[in-house]
């Protein structure tokens, strides 16, 4: 993974205006300012808090699938492709993209139902999918144990991505649009007059403008709470491993999702990332981050993931044979329901949020970052966004004492059948008929 750049310091003048404010230097924020400049709008300032990528962007495990849960997320993904094969020759600045190719495998007839369901679901978008046997996922990815496994799908455009390099080239781009992005700066509160934003306080100054958007990752919530906005989301904990290099490990292996064990593997640089999602996730900072907070690791907890660890060594055997270099363990952003926060704020005008992209801002931000551009430069959303729409969110849903409860079962979930009509288990009974006992 890309080194962490050397401290920036601080911005010693802030413009007086701008046209678009973006709070914000991941890659949500980058793909806004970057968006704008190609669809034509100048003026546009992003304010980084530390520097571009320092908050959850810069861990990320820059896993690149193409097919999600929605139709909207479902055309983010696809467009990311489409973005991460062309903007080095725009920018010069390469993203780290290998298409590699991806393989999700079943070990129980429900879950290859619902894969074959899924390569069914990607050619209403011309996204390639094509059915593989046990046996032909062994040819494609010989390290993985086929005990058990029933068939999968194989995805060849999709692949991985280096998250700081990538954000970078969006930063690039955005750059050659005259946008500029100011690192070291806080925003410490969004300026309302009535009910309009119009501009932010900083920690070095006031900017006033004219379009004020909220791309604060784990920090967007608090940000919105000075307003009544509600972000629902909380940041969780969330593992990774990398191993020693491996000799003879194949550079275009392809990423392999082991829904049923709850793993995911990839090849980085010789060696082999796997990570997990969790059955036992857990909220972070339920009492506010820490500031400062900027390209920082938590303490990893063996237990907290020994059991999909166990899993992963049986699914690649391999892994039993050599060492861990990395044991990782990092914040990400998680909300309540599983969907996206886009759109605008429902009692504010001028005032735009993108935030918690359970965990796959890598692999949609870039979509998602440009379908927010196109909504503030025409007034209105060019796709059906309605289920990201800020206003789902109740007050209560907002609150620290339900989103620590509910958003790591969104963690939990991520690699979990998708029955239709789940009902989530946690945070029950907040309101009740009055008629039962």
């Amino acid at each position: 993974m890309t080194q962490t750049p050397a401290t920036t310091a601080a911005v010693k003048v802030l413009p007086k205006h701008a046209r678009v404010l973006i709070i914000g230097g991941g890659i949500l924020g980058c793909s806004v300012a970057y968006h704008l400049g190609k669809l034509g709008w100048r003026d546009i300032v992003l304010l980084e808090q530390g520097q571009l990528t320092c908050g959850t962007t810069w861990h990320a495990a820059g896993l690149v699938g193409q097919l999600h849960g929605s139709h909207a997320s479902t055309e983010f993904a696809k467009y990311t492709v489409e973005l991460l094969n062309t903007i080095e020759a725009e920018t010069g600045q390469d993203p780290g993209y290998r298409e590699s190719g991806s393989i999700s495998i079943a070990t129980n007839p429900e879950r290859l139902a619902e894969l074959k369901r899924k390569a069914d679901f990607a050619s209403l978008f011309d996204i390639e999918a094509h059915y593989l046997s046990s046996e032909e996922i062994e040819r494609h990815w010989p390290l993985v144990n086929p005990e058990g496994v029933l068939g999968g799908i194989f995805m060849p455009r999709d692949g991985s991505a280096n998250p700081i390099d990538l954000t970078m080239a969006l930063a690039k781009g955005a750059r050659q649009h005259e946008a500029q992005l100011l690192e070291g700066v806080q925003v410490q509160q969004v300026l309302v007059e009535g009910t309009c934003a119009v501009g932010v306080v900083t920690d070095q100054g006031t900017i006033t403008a004219e379009v004020v958007v909220n791309c604060g990752g784990m920090w967007a919530r608090a940000l919105g709470q000075q307003h009544n906005v509600g972000v629902p989301l909380h940041a969780c904990e969330h593992y990774y491993l990398v191993t020693e290099p491996i000799d003879a490990l194949p550079r275009d292996l392809p990423v392999l999702r082991s829904y049923c064990d709850g793993t995911y593997f990839k090849e980085d640089a010789g060696k082999l990332l796997f990570g997990f999602a969790h059955h036992h996730a857990k909220p972070w900072a339920t009492t506010g981050i820490p500031e400062p907070f900027s390209f920082e690791s938590l303490p990893f907890i063996e237990d907290d993931v020994m059991d999909v660890i166990e899993m992963a060594m049986k699914r690649v055997p391999l892994l039993e044979q050599v060492g861990i270099r990395t044991f990782f363990n990092g914040p990400e952003s998680y909300s309540y329901d599983g969907q996206f926060t886009l759109g605008t704020a429902p009692d504010l005008s001028n005032y735009f949020m993108l935030a918690g992209l359970n965990s796959t801002g890598i692999q949609t931000g870039p979509g998602a970052g440009r379908a927010l551009a196109e909504w503030i430069v025409n007034g209105y959303p060019a796709l059906d966004l309605s289920g990201m729409d800020p206003a789902r969110c109740e007050p209560f849903q907002a609150r620290d004492r339900y989103l620590q409860a509910r958003c790591p079962e969104t963690l939990v979930r991520t690699y979990a059948m998708h029955w239709p009509n789940y009902q989530r288990e946690t945070a029950r009974n907040i309101r009740r008929s009055p008629f039962l006992p």
